[in-house]
């Protein structure tokens, strides 16, 4: 690799999330403090990053970039070639069946084609030449020459991807290859390598949550070696404890109009694509509650998905008045864009609002979703409510406790999994009763999860980062 600017980090920012856990985290403090330059490339608009307070900070807004049909193609061939690959795994085998379309569009029959090619070729040496074809494609696309541009002109020693997954990080992926510039990435969630498909591409090196997590890329991406590997911990939960996030116990009751004198439930919601049992479960706990079968009086409190709007849940709202209702404090940066989602952007309220909820709740229900570890790190009860399944006619959230990531957290015994009303309801008052039990247990499954204590997270990043450039 040609020798960069070991003294310059570019720092590639695709969506909100990445927003939240890298630069409303310690991270960029520290990285403005251990690099002579940090360049953040953004998919977000400038507007969005209050910079001014570091010289030494640039941001380069990204182009917004359309996949081709022919870069979609190869794309989609080498994802499923490896769902195919790895379909044992019971969450890999439910995105391959999910993948499947009907549609008599071009990329509907070119699914067609690709599913009944994989099912024959699937090996990772396959996979690695349809990866190549994927980055070929765009050689000559203007995107991928308009990153090659903006990484000449800056030449950062090193280029750190905060999310490995999404498509229209591959231009750029593909310029830094092109001019030898090192480039990493932190897997994203807790989720991404067991249960969901191939990466956007390959990179020269990873930064993970834990030793589990640094087993799963190994088994998944053969090719990579081990000391390419670090385990980090993760900056999404950073902000717990950071003290301007910090807010008091009674701003917290005031501000969502909750009684002091009682214990707090919260049911926090997944988004519609995945969680589409959320409203049931919130009448289930809100009429259990009307109808005193819960041990003690209690608020209610519900915080809905900042990936999506409130809109499903606003006939609930009128039904029960006494649930309190905490909406994301997230704005979208950019409405017209190929991707809308990942212009969604957290305020530092709404990180307040989360850290509060997580501190001054009792107990937290939610429908196998990585808020369980949130609630888990304040050491707060959990309840996991599942009840649909393929008989029932619910939608078939009891399919997710065999994913492979959530399947640890079943096993563990740090959660209660609830698979009807009664037996949701029990594990309330269980809980109500006894908020230390399985205590040990979550303590075990963090340990397993997130692997590095929370403080110093954004240091170790940093320190690694520094490392890598100066190899």
């Amino acid at each position: 690799m040609k020798e960069k600017n070991s003294g310059k980090l570019g720092l590639v920012i695709t969506d909100g999330v990445g927003y939240r856990n890298f630069i409303l985290s310690n991270f960029l403090a520290e990285a403005v403090k251990n690099f002579e330059e940090v360049i953040i490339y953004s998919g977000l608009p400038e507007k969005v990053y209050s910079h001014n307070s570091y010289n030494n900070l640039k941001i380069t807004e990204l182009p917004v970039y359309v996949e081709p049909f022919q870069t979609w193609f190869w794309r989609k061939f080498k994802e499923v070639a490896h769902l195919q690959l790895h379909k044992d795994y019971f969450g890999i085998n439910d995105n391959l069946k999910a993948n499947k379309s009907n549609s008599e569009s071009n990329r509907g029959k070119a699914i067609r084609l690709i599913y009944r090619i994989t099912n024959l070729f699937h090996s990772e040496k396959f996979i690695r030449i349809l990866e190549k074809r994927q980055q070929r494609s765009l050689r000559n696309h203007k995107v991928t020459k308009e990153c090659l541009g903006i990484l000449k002109n800056n030449e950062p020693g090193l280029l750190f991807f905060t999310h490995q997954r999404p498509p229209y990080v591959v231009p750029l992926v593909a310029a830094a290859q092109n001019l030898g510039i090192k480039t990493s990435s932190f897997i994203f969630s807790w989720d991404n390598l067991a249960s969901k498909g191939r990466m956007a591409a390959g990179f020269n090196f990873y930064l993970v949550w834990s030793d589990l997590m640094k087993e799963e890329l190994i088994h998944f991406y053969p090719a990579t070696k081990a000391d390419d590997v670090e385990v980090v911990g993760t900056p999404q939960f950073e902000p717990y404890i950071m003290p301007e996030y910090e807010s008091t116990k009674n701003d917290f009751f005031k501000k969502f109009e909750l009684d002091p004198t009682k214990k707090t439930i919260c049911y926090s919601c997944g988004d519609v694509s995945t969680s589409q049992n959320d409203a049931l479960y919130i009448e289930a706990i809100a009429s259990a509650i009307q109808a005193d079968k819960v041990s003690e009086e209690v608020n209610f409190i519900v915080r809905t998905s900042p990936a999506e709007e409130p809109e499903r849940f606003l006939y609930l709202k009128e039904k029960y008045p006494f649930i309190s209702w905490n909406f994301p404090d997230w704005f979208v940066a950019r409405e017209e864009h190929p991707e809308p989602w990942s212009q969604r952007i957290p305020r530092v309220q709404d990180i307040k609002d989360l850290r509060a909820l997580l501190e001054y709740t009792d107990l937290n229900l939610n429908m196998c979703s990585t808020m369980s570890l949130d609630f888990m790190l304040f050491n707060k009860p959990v309840i996991n409510p599942v009840f649909g399944n393929e008989e029932n006619g619910l939608y078939n959230d009891q399919r997710f406790l065999k994913f492979g990531h959530y399947e640890k957290v079943v096993q563990s015994g740090a959660v209660q999994i609830s698979k009807n009303k009664a037996e949701l309801i029990e594990a309330i008052n269980t809980y109500l009763m006894d908020p230390h039990l399985n205590k040990a247990n979550r303590m075990k499954l963090l340990d397993l999860q997130i692997g590095k204590s929370l403080e110093g997270t954004s240091m170790r990043i940093v320190k690694k980062l520094k490392k890598i450039i100066e190899v």
